[in-house]
């Protein structure tokens, strides 16, 4: 409940001072200790990216994206073309340092530099990424640059409400549910109704300290399993 009230004694939001637009996101790289995110190109990460897809056993991974799966490379490559030339979705690949492959993508997207609010999406992580370190990483060096370097105040995350991983993966990152927009779009034919999630900045430093202590090398084991989990390191934050 807002606790700002204007000259006629109603209820309005609480203000913003200083505020002014932000900058719209450019082609950047960022680097980290697991991954690099870098503006995605055809020719350095195209046949590295449709190697790793490949790796998986079937096209599930797709279901819930607006294109895919793709059976041959060349069909690959060509939509890959197109995600690189877009500004917005401004799409980035990335890269595991260890080996220095694409092992996948993501996206900035839905850009309102004007109200400080952009989304994550299109995120597409191959076998070679998912369950590992780099996976989050790559979500936090994303995050962090759009806090940090950029300074938006809302970050958004939305899926079909059927997409149970992607719901899940939401909420382990720290982002909140919002809700269900009912019928908020149409894609391979089918009805999408959308769960929206979001982290604003006064949540960020938080949530960028439980992000760091999880990345810390003191976090993984011999065997690098993870000693504490990030909704753990998030909840320690709270306290």
């Amino acid at each position: 409940m807002s606790t700002f009230t204007n000259e006629y004694g109603q209820p309005i939001g609480a203000p913003v001072p200083g505020w002014s637009q932000r900058p719209v996101p450019g082609a950047v790289t960022l680097e980290g200790t697991y991954c690099r995110l870098e503006p995605l190109d055809v020719a350095r990460h195209g046949h590295d990216l449709y190697a790793a897809y490949r790796a998986a056993p079937d096209g599930r991974d797709w279901t819930y994206l607006s294109v895919g799966p793709f059976a041959e490379a060349q069909d690959y490559l060509r939509h890959l073309e197109a995600a690189a030339r877009s500004e917005d979705p401004r799409h980035l690949a990335v890269i595991e340092r260890k080996t220095g492959k694409a092992v996948g993508t993501l996206a900035l997207m839905r850009m309102d530099p004007t109200n400080g609010v952009i989304e994550v999406g299109f995120v597409t992580f191959s076998p070679l990424l998912k369950r590992t370190p780099i996976s989050t990483e790559a979500q936090y060096l994303l995050m962090a640059h759009v806090f940090d370097e950029l300074g938006y105040r809302r970050y958004e995350w939305k899926c079909d409400s059927l997409n149970a991983p992607s719901r899940a993966a939401a909420e382990r990152l720290g982002f909140k549910f919002e809700g269900i927009f009912r019928q908020a779009t149409v894609y391979k034919g089918r009805n999408r109704d959308t769960a929206w999630f979001s982290i604003l900045d006064t949540e960020w430093p938080a949530q960028k300290q439980a992000f760091q202590a999880w990345l810390a090398a003191e976090n993984f084991d011999e065997q690098g399993q993870q000693r504490k989990s990030l909704g753990d390191l998030r909840r320690l934050q709270s306290v």
